[in-house]
């Protein structure tokens, strides 16, 4: 139980560094929540640094996802809820980074990380359909909630024991939460696309 507790806080705290403020703060001394869409993520750091630092910023995300659920395996002792916790903690971190005034992304990158070594394969899956949705709609907040809404799914599907399908329906349920602002302005028809728009202008994810 000890050991279980440490890996669930050890988790957390690797999900709270926050990597996208890091690097706008070390390449442009700015912060990045003041910047596009005030997110701290990926896609932010796309549209506010450039694609070399938001494909540093997107695999680091993803490594401390992993990294988590990997540390929950290590020290869980066979518990299927401790790397499924591990996970949901880096998650947390990310969003709600205890480093950085608990203002932090929206979990994508880091929920995939997390996710490859829950299940892989239907991980792989609704990153496909994601992927596709974006080319098609060039809507980022679109595709990560597609990605996210069809984990539970697909991991009941899969057969997968009850620990990772509820993770995974926790997973769902924190992203539609996170992206409520996007789904009102995918409602209106005013959320930005991916590509559109001015550095500095908000944007969608």
């Amino acid at each position: 139980m000890f050991n279980s507790i440490i890996a669930i806080i050890v988790s957390y705290l690797l999900g709270s560094i926050s990597f996208s403020i890091l690097f706008a703060r070390g390449l442009r001394k700015i912060d990045i929540r003041e910047h596009g869409s005030g997110n701290a993520g990926a896609t932010n750091t796309l549209r506010v640094l450039g694609k070399g630092p938001a494909i540093a910023v997107f695999l680091l995300d993803i490594a401390k996802g992993s990294v988590a659920v990997l540390i929950g395996l290590w020290l869980g002792e066979g518990s299927e809820w401790v790397p499924v916790a591990c996970g949901l903690a880096a998650i947390g971190g990310h969003n709600w980074p205890i480093y950085f005034r608990f203002k932090g992304g929206k979990g994508i990158a880091t929920t995939v990380g997390a996710l490859v070594i829950w299940a892989f394969l239907p991980t792989l899956i609704a990153g496909i359909v994601a992927i596709l949705v974006i080319v098609f709609t060039r809507y980022v907040s679109l595709g990560s909630m597609v990605f996210a809404v069809w984990l539970p799914i697909l991991f009941y599907l899969f057969h997968l024991d009850a620990a990772y399908i509820w993770g995974a329906l926790a997973v769902a349920l924190l992203a539609i939460v996170r992206h409520r602002n996007n789904i009102v302005k995918l409602l209106n028809g005013t959320e930005n696309k991916l590509g559109s728009g001015k550095k500095g202008e908000p944007h969608g994810a």
